[in-house]
């Protein structure tokens, strides 16, 4: 049956027998698969001419499209069918693909939904997100520039997100001449390449998408190939979908209680399969229950399966939060706050281990923080590389440690309950994707010891309130000076209390850390714990560090009780602290003998609203430890500081 009569066939059908057509239409297989691959590769183009040689283009899109063609088109008048995929403004510009776009199509065989997208290495976030929920990846080489650094990227993001099946679409053979020979030795080139992958199937295809070689009917410019058309590919591929096949899972996205004598469970089935009076449990509580009813807009089924979305009621009346899981009691899920995981990072900014962020589960969301970069993948080799940070685009594997334990499944059995984003808590921006490997056995044996005496039974035979005075600003602003002076007022009084000096504690707790970013951040991590032991032994804690950013000032906040945590910004401008110098560190920072110093080469973010500013340029230091005295005497004088 031919692409035309095919068409015309779908036509009758639709106008003699409706239902009939709804009914094949329902019942037809169902593939999602996504192209991706460097920049200039033709996936756009590819997509365009799947469109236009499966005759869904409609009579004015056709129309714009040889409009479009000949006004900001490729080809020299001719139809540039990456127009049809390309919508952004700049896209059509630039003639790249910046976001990802979704198109439907059919054949007479199977239904499809592809993902178009971006080649550019600073848009690999938008392809692992198109990538997220394909079945095929159909992965583009330009024929004349062989696998590239991006097309080894992109193998190895679809790979880790869980893609098994690969087309290796090698285009633009029509710039090669059709040659045989560059065609076998791409396809050895990255079969070498994949052989540590975990794909199932890799099919190797040579084709034209501009010319229409090989998508849907076989070329006959190349005699040498005897495989399938890209077409035939998509149409028989057979990609297995397991989340019917495994454990029930369903996260609790809304508790639905529209009234007294009504109260379900609202959620997308994860995997597996659920009826009434099956048994459950509720995950991270671990109470059980029985499901009474699955309750839907169409009403009450016997039966759900994985990707319906559904409202379960429960025989018992057991707690069930938003965030919750519920769960075959069998085979239930695993419950940890530590973990490993593979990390895409999608931000400018780096990874940063010790940084708090926000981890976003399913439907929960926690806090928490990347406790180790244990190594970083080289996407050209696929080999272990040791590092400290993550930069734009990379992938490594982490250690993560959360605030409160989640429900998980790992990624490889079960990708909605395996994948997170990481989100940046000052700006909520999403900054990583990442997939758990497995729980960390000792998130589960340690726990917290309780103890008869407490902060408060320490605090009051002290007859003072515990805080933490943090001193930040930049090198030689004064901060040292002022806390010791601080301290010594303090003493006077009769309080008990504990100074944290930036460099006396690089001397022995830290004295492994340097000074890039990396070890800043942990370098205030390690204080801010010690600061809230001594907080918790009743001290009044000063600390003196530059602590140059803001995140970790703000870590170190929530690691405290309300008020137990005062910022104070040391506020002395750059020219002044350099005049000072007492450790000749900006002259050697001018030189060029030191890196990574705060105010030149690495940055110093300031308090937007410390507790305390002190503009020591028009103060001496006593002036400022006064000020300081007299603030904290007069905010905490009723709580006997």
């Amino acid at each position: 049956m031919t692409k035309k009569s095919y068409e015309v066939q779908q036509s009758e059908q639709i106008a003699n027998d409706i239902e009939g057509y709804l009914h094949e239409q329902e019942h037809k297989s169902f593939l999602r698969f996504i192209t991706c691959g460097s920049v200039d590769d033709g996936k756009s183009t590819l997509i365009g001419r799947l469109l236009y040689d499966s005759k869904l283009i409609f009579e004015d899109q056709l129309a714009d499209l040889e409009s479009d063609s000949k006004k900001i088109g490729t080809q020299g008048g001719d139809l540039d069918f990456a127009l049809l995929v390309d919508g952004l403004a700049a896209e059509r510009e630039q003639g790249i693909t910046i976001d990802v776009a979704y198109r439907f199509f059919a054949t007479d065989k199977r239904k499809f939904i592809v993902a178009d997208t971006p080649g550019h290495e600073q848009y690999t976030r938008n392809m692992a997100t198109g990538a997220s929920s394909a079945d095929v990846a159909v992965i583009l080489i330009d024929a004349r520039k062989g696998v590239l650094t991006q097309t080894r990227r992109h193998s190895y993001i679809v790979n880790l997100l869980g893609i098994r099946h690969v087309i290796v679409a090698i285009n633009k053979m029509d710039l090669v001449d059709y040659s045989g020979k560059v065609f076998d030795d791409i396809e050895q080139e990255y079969s070498e390449f994949a052989t540590s992958l975990n794909f199932e199937s890799i099919t190797f295809v040579p084709l034209s998408a501009l010319k229409g070689d090989n998508i849907m009917d076989a070329s006959t410019r190349m005699d040498w190939y005897a495989g399938p058309t890209l077409m035939t590919v998509l149409e028989t591929i057979e990609v297995s979908r397991q989340s019917a096949e495994n454990p029930f899972r369903l996260p609790v996205q809304w508790v639905n209680r529209p009234n007294l004598d009504f109260r379900g469970f609202s959620g997308t089935i994860a995997s597996g399969t659920v009826k009434p009076g099956d048994s459950v449990i509720a995950l991270p509580s671990g109470k059980t229950s029985r499901v009474k009813s699955i309750v839907t807009y169409d009403g009450e089924w016997d039966q759900a399966v994985a990707d319906q979305a559904v409202t379960l009621t429960l025989e018992d009346e057991i707690d069930v939060s938003r965030g919750d899981v519920l769960a075959e009691i069998d085979q239930r899920p695993a419950s940890t706050d530590q973990f490993q995981a593979h990390i895409i990072w999608m931000h400018d900014q780096p990874l940063l281990p010790g940084r708090p962020y926000l981890i976003k589960t399913t439907n929960k969301t926690v806090a928490g923080e990347v406790t180790e970069l244990k190594y970083k993948v080289n996407i050209n080799s696929l080999e272990h590389e040791a590092g400290k940070t993550l930069e734009l685009n990379e992938v490594g594997v982490c250690n993560l440690s959360l605030d409160e334990a989640i429900v998980f499944d790992s990624y490889d059995d079960n990708p909605v309950l395996g994948a997170f984003i990481m989100i940046d808590k000052i700006t909520n921006v999403t900054v990583a994707a990442g997939m758990i490997d497995f729980g960390l056995r000792r998130a589960t044996n340690v726990h917290w010891q309780a103890v008869d005496v407490h902060k408060d039974a320490r605090a009051s035979q002290k007859r003072q309130k515990p805080v933490v005075l943090w001193f930040t600003g930049l090198s030689a602003s004064g901060k040292s000076t002022i806390a010791n002076l601080v301290e010594k007022k303090l003493h006077v009084r009769g309080k008990h209390t504990y100074l944290l000096d930036g460099d006396n504690v690089r001397h022995g707790l830290n004295k492994d850390l340097g000074f890039v970013d990396a070890d800043r951040v942990e370098n205030i991590r390690r204080v801010g714990e010690v600061s809230k032991l001594m907080i918790d032994a009743g001290l009044i804690v000063l600390t003196a560090f530059i602590s140059p950013f803001c995140a970790e000032r703000r870590m170190v906040r929530d690691m405290m009780e309300e008020g137990e945590f005062i910022e104070v910004f040391v506020d002395t401008p750059i020219e002044i602290c350099e005049q000072r110098d007492p450790k000749g560190l900006y002259k050697k920072a001018r030189s060029g003998e030191i890196k990574n110093f705060t105010g030149f080469d690495s940055p110093y973010e300031p308090p937007e609203r410390a507790d305390i500013h002190l503009h020591t340029g028009n103060m001496t230091a006593e002036e400022a430890a006064d000020a300081v005295i007299a603030r904290i005497e007069e905010q905490y004088l009723s709580s006997q500081l």
